[in-house]
């Protein structure tokens, strides 16, 4: 019970972060590249702070290939998502987001020899049924696709990201670090790209929310709890993400999503219980 808890706590976490990035963008004036760099920068702030009080310093030396790797894969996805919320709404690219992470986590389950049951290759096969229908004619309009392409390699990126967290020996101190490197990869995308937006309070307030609480301290514990859950397992229990982003969108950013959304959704939620829940004995995380 446990265990699901602090999952839960962390998909929340991660439909906030969709959330703030859009009511940065559309409302706060804010540039996709200034999100990212201030997110990650109060991110790394946020979370060297904790490392510093419990270890004294912190550390980017050690596991070379795998810190490079984490700060790659996280600084592709935060790019990337902060840009393809200049045309999703919250919902829609929530959706996006974790059914390529499904797809990315799958691929890595079976890149592991990890068992994977019947019943969960079933409930993942529903999912991607439900994303597929965001794709199909009717039902309302499609998603932008340069959005949902960024949203895609945001989706590639946090898959690969959350694999290799599962092999991160101290979750915080390796959150810590990943968000430190990957600040002045987003720093050159910026220069790269200049933004001239003039960013308001409210903008910059969301993105040190982001950085600091929902992203760096839910980042911290969604690596403290990978190791104990399968790589499929994970990759399934962030698919009901969407749902909580779209909600959250609809009651605070007026985007209602239309059918197409909540038909996908259903297939999605419906999957997520096929795969994640044991009926004989009760809900449970296997």
């Amino acid at each position: 019970m446990r265990l699901i808890l602090l999952v839960s706590l962390a998909m929340v976490a991660f439909a906030a972060n969709s959330l703030l990035n859009r009511l940065a963008l559309v409302e706060g004036g804010m540039g996709p590249a200034s999100f990212a760099a201030v997110r990650l920068a109060a991110g790394a702030l946020m979370l060297a702070g904790l490392v510093w009080a419990r270890r004294g310093g912190l550390s980017l030396a050690g596991q070379g290939r795998l810190r490079a790797f984490g700060a790659v894969t996280l600084a592709v996805y935060m790019i990337g998502f902060s840009y393809a919320y200049l045309t999703l709404e919250a919902g829609t690219g929530a959706l996006i987001l974790f059914g390529g992470v499904q797809v990315t986590m799958f691929a890595g389950a079976l890149a592991l020899r990890e068992p994977v049951p019947l019943r969960r290759w079933a409930g993942t096969g529903l999912a991607l049924a439900g994303l597929a229908l965001l794709a199909v004619p009717g039902m309302g309009a499609a998603p932008d696709p340069m959005g949902a392409a960024l949203m895609a390699a945001a989706a590639m990126g946090w898959g690969l990201y959350s694999l290799a967290g599962r092999r991160a020996g101290d979750p915080l101190s390796a959150t810590a670090g990943n968000f430190v490197l990957a600040l002045p990869l987003a720093l050159l995308v910026l220069l790269a790209i200049p933004e001239g937006e003039r960013v308001s309070g409210a903008g910059f307030a969301a993105a040190v929310a982001s950085g600091a609480v929902t992203s760096g301290l839910g980042y911290a514990l969604w690596y403290a709890v990978l190791p104990r859950l399968a790589a499929s397992v994970a990759a399934v229990a962030q698919l009901t993400v969407p749902v909580l982003a779209a909600l959250a969108g609809a009651v605070l950013l007026a985007e209602v999503p239309g059918p197409r959304f909540w038909a996908a959704a259903a297939l999605v939620i419906a999957g997520v219980l096929l795969s994640v829940l044991r009926i004989s004995r009760g809900p449970s995380l296997p």
